[in-house]
């Protein structure tokens, strides 16, 4: 705020395919599988995920990201969400080659970051730049189902009409992914709740003029309460909505979104176990992702081992 294994194919009657064919089929190839899955070995609570938001062990990653990636796997978590995609590569790693050493330890990356905005979208050609759509293309290539985008740019948040024109490049940016057999979705701040234009939250036009068949939001129930946003409410507002979830707590603090900052689960003023269950009875949500960006003094790694276990300590 970032493998699949190479088959040998006969070169009998093969027809060359260029990246973004390749791309696309292999995406919904790995659906394909998924669903069978799913479907014949499906267990209990499969249907909810838990994952981490890497972002939580930002300064591990950056220090020693294969052996941090090895512990969060010994931790005993399966998915996880990246938030460090530069210059086409994730952590380092070109798409093939993360994929590979995240199915090597196990993982499976549902979703990731990558903020969209100015750079990405051409407003005179109407069309997707080629950086976005590389990105898209790895995300499939990892195996994601969401791009996330978790920043609006303020450029978009001055006026309701052009706030309302970007959120029809949403719509489009959801047929991109959606090709490619994937869903665009949104993460919140705290801004969203607290800016109106024209007397209407940011939020809710967002949410007014995004088709939910192709965008899918990402409610962080943290980041949003020093704005005033309250996540009982957004979900009462809006059933079926939010297909992921930031299960986050918040305490005191005299700097981060609005005098709140990020602490373990449990402790802080959020309520969460009443907040996802919420979520998982009426808002939609099937992707659960940890995140803690403050720490009070506890070393990251021991922070999302906590979370983890009061996560399966409420059923998760």
């Amino acid at each position: 705020m970032p493998n699949f294994n190479v088959r040998k194919f006969s070169t009998i009657n093969i027809k060359p395919m260029n990246r973004r064919d390749f791309v696309s089929n292999s995406a919904k190839a790995f659906a394909g599988s998924v669903l069978l899955s799913q479907s014949v070995f499906a267990r209990k609570k499969a249907k909810h995920a838990v994952g981490i938001q890497l972002y939580s062990v930002r300064a591990e990653m950056k220090k020693d990201p294969m052996a941090t990636l090895k512990k969060v796997a010994e931790m005993g978590y399966t998915n996880v969400e990246h938030a460090n995609y530069v210059n086409g590569k994730f952590y380092g790693w070109t798409a093939s080659e993360f994929r590979k050493i995240l199915d090597d330890l196990g993982l499976k990356m549902p979703s990731g970051h990558t903020v969209f905005g100015k750079g990405h979208y051409d407003e005179d050609k109407k069309q997707f730049t080629d950086t976005w759509k590389r990105l898209v293309d790895d995300a499939a290539i990892c195996g994601q189902k969401y791009v996330i985008s978790p920043w609006l740019d303020i450029a978009y948040r001055k006026d309701f009409d052009q706030l309302k024109r970007f959120m029809d490049v949403f719509n489009k940016n959801g047929e991109l992914c959606q090709a490619a057999g994937m869903k665009f979705g949104y993460h919140n701040h705290d801004f969203e709740f607290s800016l109106k234009l024209s007397s209407v939250k940011v939020y809710d036009i967002m949410l007014q003029n995004t088709d939910p068949k192709l965008v899918a939001q990402q409610l962080d129930i943290g980041n949003m309460y020093g704005g005033g946003g309250r996540a009982a409410e957004l979900l009462a507002q809006y059933p079926g909505r939010f297909e992921l979830m930031h299960v986050k707590d918040e305490i005191k603090s005299t700097g981060e979104h609005g005098g709140w900052e990020s602490a373990i689960l449990g402790i802080g003023v959020i309520g969460v176990k009443d907040i996802i269950d919420m979520g998982k009875k009426s808002g939609g949500t099937t992707q659960f992702i940890i995140e803690q960006e403050s720490y009070q003094g506890k070393a990251p790694l021991e922070c999302i081992q906590e979370n983890l276990a009061m996560m399966k300590k409420w059923g998760y």
